[in-house]
């Protein structure tokens, strides 16, 4: 089955096809749904088509009809109204967020590809996965549509699905720690191969890194503190100490949420990930 589109790749099918109005929260005052840079698309030949988001509510329900209406004047050799339109986010829109928001109104062809796609071409968390079973397919199906460009790792050249999203890198690694020497810095690393012996050398070889260039911000290891109990001790043998094992995060996934279930941990892992990183501008 192939990866699902991301927002931008289907705004840049539905543009190689024929007029698109592209509508961008410009700026913003205030509380607001969405933040400076969000978008929408509507298509000229597809009406229903909504791509993106800028936040629902009557706000997005006004900005679809206005968007419509802008490529009809553009279709009729029209000069469309001034591009910038302010929104005050109260009673008269039946929103009661009180802030303000600046939408800015583009009616654009096919000419436009590869402009559109530099300038909303979304910049990405780097993030390392070790392991293509359950729970690791589980996460890239998670993290498809999130801001995360995902190396996955794994010993079994065999194991990676068909149809994977662009922002996911497959990587056939024997031995498997190998392949940390590869890792981006500032990657997020996520430890979950088949193997708990592979598990061990890959968190032996990350703390080896660290320990020389501090680069892995987060090492998050899957399993119970029972595992990690076992690991640190086998680690300390290996001349590995408390300093290291800080660096380290077992269990992994947001606190509170017990499930065992491959799409439940995928969930709780991805929630963990999205409070540790920034918005990127």
């Amino acid at each position: 089955m192939p990866a699902p589109q991301t927002p931008l790749e289907q705004l840049l099918a539905a543009l190689a096809r024929g007029p698109v109005c592209l509508v961008t929260v410009q700026r913003v005052q205030g509380s607001t749904p969405r933040e400076a840079g969000a978008w929408m698309a509507i298509a000229q030949a597809e009406p229903a088509l909504l791509i993106g988001s800028i936040g629902g509510g009557h706000l997005e329900w006004q900005a679809m009809h206005q968007a419509r209406a802008r490529l009809r004047a553009c279709a009729a050799g029209q000069a469309p109204d001034e591009p910038l339109q302010r929104q005050a986010l109260g009673p008269s829109l039946g929103q009661c967020c009180g802030g303000v928001v600046f939408l800015r109104f583009e009616c654009l062809g096919p000419q436009d590809l590869a402009r559109v796609r530099e300038r909303l071409a979304p910049r990405l968390h780097p993030l390392t996965l070790f392991g293509g079973g359950h729970v690791g397919r589980a996460l890239v199906r998670v993290l498809a549509p999130l801001p995360f460009a995902i190396q996955w790792v794994d010993s079994r050249d065999e194991i990676f699905p068909e149809g994977l999203s662009s922002k996911v890198r497959c990587e056939y690694s024997d031995p498997v720690q190998a392949a940390v020497a590869d890792i981006a810095p500032g990657s997020q690393v996520l430890i979950m191969s088949f193997s708990h012996a592979e598990d061990q050398d890959i968190v032996a070889e990350c703390l080896k890194r660290q320990r020389a260039r501090a680069d892995l911000p987060f090492i998050g290891l899957i399993g119970s503190k029972t595992k990690w109990a076992s690991f640190r001790h086998r680690l300390e043998a290996r001349g590995y100490t408390e300093a290291d094992f800080a660096h380290v995060t077992c269990p992994i996934g947001v606190p509170g949420i017990v499930g065992k279930d491959p799409q439940v941990i995928a969930v709780a892992v991805a929630a963990q990930l999205l409070m540790r990183v920034s918005p990127l501008d």
